[in-house]
């Protein structure tokens, strides 16, 4: 064979392509091997998790966002101008519950809403477990609520997470209709 460093360009080549499937081939078996070790962690990872981002923007300071969103009064007011409690599909029973530290309780539409706050930073962050009580028992998914300035509105970049499978849809119309449009009406007033 001839020195490598002398090859034409063809002929470097095909001496390439010999050398990457020699080399394939040596190490199929390790491969398939990988691959068998990786099919069970490939199992334990989820590729069809579901999320929802909404922004909205509010004609209102985030200190006033803040407040609507975890003051129980204000929010239980907030709730009584959504579409799930004008529809009549969630009974107006039981008040808001809103705990004012992380840790603390939270109750909303008749109870139909159950979960925990998980952190407060005032006017700037909150994030809830939050849960429907038609999920499986134990089942919590996050809610995260981040106000920024926007001239002189303020900005609410919603993220949802951790919810079960098929349920975004639903989720991102709901956040919709009984959140974001019901504060802007109660912020207007």
């Amino acid at each position: 064979m001839r020195d490598q460093k002398n090859l034409t360009i063809p002929e470097f080549a095909a001496s390439r392509r010999r050398l990457l499937a020699g080399a394939a081939g040596a190490l199929g078996g390790f491969t398939l091997g990988s691959l068998e070790a990786w099919a069970g962690a490939e199992e334990e990872i989820s590729h069809t998790a579901e999320a929802i981002h909404q922004e909205v923007l509010f004609k209102a300071s985030r200190k006033r966002v803040y407040d609507a969103l975890t003051d129980a009064k204000q929010f239980d007011q907030v709730v009584r101008l959504s579409a799930a409690m004008q529809s009549g599909m969630v009974p107006a029973k039981n008040g808001t519950e809103l705990g004012r530290e992380a840790g603390g309780a939270l109750s909303a539409f008749g109870g139909y809403i159950t979960g925990r706050i998980v952190e407060l930073v005032p006017n700037e962050r909150i994030v809830q477990a939050w849960r429907s009580a038609s999920w499986d028992p134990g089942t919590y998914s996050i809610a995260r609520f981040v106000l920024s300035d926007q001239g002189s509105d303020s900005k609410l970049v919603f993220d949802h997470a951790g919810f079960p499978q098929g349920e975004a849809q639903h989720l991102a119309e709901g956040w919709k209709a009984n959140y974001w449009e019901p504060l802007k009406k109660f912020l207007a007033s």
